[in-house]
């Protein structure tokens, strides 16, 4: 009867032994649909939205263990204002300084999740090799198989309010805000 009794429970634990030991997943960052944005105001009388275009890098979440790690690369140059005399004058010394600074990065220290999604990613932002702390709220997060890639995807919104006068960008201040919301939309596709 004790043998009976076993082998029930010893199935039960090896259907559960796969959800409570998943692996963490890693996913590529997608740069055509993966554009950081920036936000200002301009002298007051507008919000002006900038972005850049070539970004890369990997998410790596272990869902059933509510953690993760998220590694961004920005290239500094692809910054586009729409206007290419004024993404020249932000490639230069006065902000990006992209002959110096090719790359603007955040590395993540911690994810933390509510419920089943992420819902803040800490790291380590680094504009021209200045290093801050930044909590990135994620205000939307969703996974499933890419219609078209048949390969699992997920994507998030994320911002942060940061200064950038704190990144020796201080230029035009307070006349053109001190204050940047910076804005990643990710989506990212496993290899």
């Amino acid at each position: 009867m004790k043998k009976l009794a076993l082998v029930p429970a010893f199935a039960l634990a090896t259907l559960l032994a796969p959800a409570v030991h998943a692996a963490p997943e890693t996913f590529v960052i997608d740069n055509t649909h993966t554009f950081p944005r920036f936000e200002y105001s301009h002298f007051g009388y507008s919000r002006q939205a900038n972005r850049f275009d070539r970004t890369s890098g990997t998410v790596t979440l272990d869902r059933a263990a509510k953690s993760g790690s998220v590694d961004v690369i920005i290239d500094a140059a692809s910054v586009s204002t729409g206007y290419a005399v004024f993404d020249q004058h932000l490639r230069g010394e006065d902000f990006f300084d992209v002959a110096k600074y090719p790359s603007i990065t955040f590395k993540s220290d911690t994810v933390e999740f509510a419920g089943d999604a992420p819902s803040k990613v800490k790291g380590v932002l680094t504009i021209k090799g200045i290093a801050k702390p930044v909590i990135l709220e994620v205000n939307s997060f969703h996974c499933m198989p890419h219609p078209m890639r048949k390969k699992d995807a997920c994507g998030a919104n994320a911002t942060a309010q940061i200064k950038r006068s704190d990144f020796n960008m201080g230029k035009h201040v307070p006349h053109v805000s001190d204050e940047v919301v910076l804005s990643i939309p990710i989506e990212a596709i496993k290899p």
